[in-house]
């Protein structure tokens, strides 16, 4: 016989993958709210994932894909660890799913956004936080802006 309030707990995390792909820490959260006294989270997340309904590879390459086009692989792994997928499936995921090289996508990034090599340090200091809250590494960013304004790379 099952847990009272089980089948609900069920249901809720059915309506949930079917809106949209969620990692095994995100339903565990979700549900964790939503229980009551008596339902067995851990169980209901079992039977989802055995079902074939929730899979942390399969959540992990559809956020790749969607956040790809935006953001840098730094931040698309960080979201990924905070959203509990083991560092291995998302360097899987990101691997397989990333579009282009890292230089290229923050290359079309820059463009949508700014478009024009920075005329001067403040300029070139915007663009750079700007980049680098989207993820991307200090020596892309670099290469991206060409290094014009950026004092601690002059030595180099």
């Amino acid at each position: 016989m099952k847990p009272p309030g089980s089948g609900s707990l069920a249901a809720r995390a059915l309506r949930m993958l079917a809106n949209r792909e969620h990692s095994r820490e995100e339903l565990r959260r979700k549900l964790a709210s939503k229980a009551q006294e008596g339902d067995d989270v851990e169980a209901v997340l079992d039977r989802m994932q055995e079902s074939g309904f929730q899979s942390d590879q399969r959540f992990a390459e559809s956020f790749v894909r969607s956040r790809g086009g935006r953001f840098g692989a730094g931040r698309i792994r960080r979201e990924l660890e905070e959203r509990g997928v083991a560092s291995e499936l998302a360097a899987d995921a990101m691997g397989e799913t990333l579009p282009a090289d890292e230089l290229d996508r923050a290359r079309a990034i820059w463009a949508r956004k700014f478009g024009q090599i920075p005329q001067d340090r403040k300029e070139w200091a915007r663009q750079a936080r700007f980049m680098q809250a989207r993820g991307f590494a200090v020596d892309v960013i670099r290469k991206l802006l060409k290094e014009p304004f950026d004092e601690s790379a002059e030595g180099q």
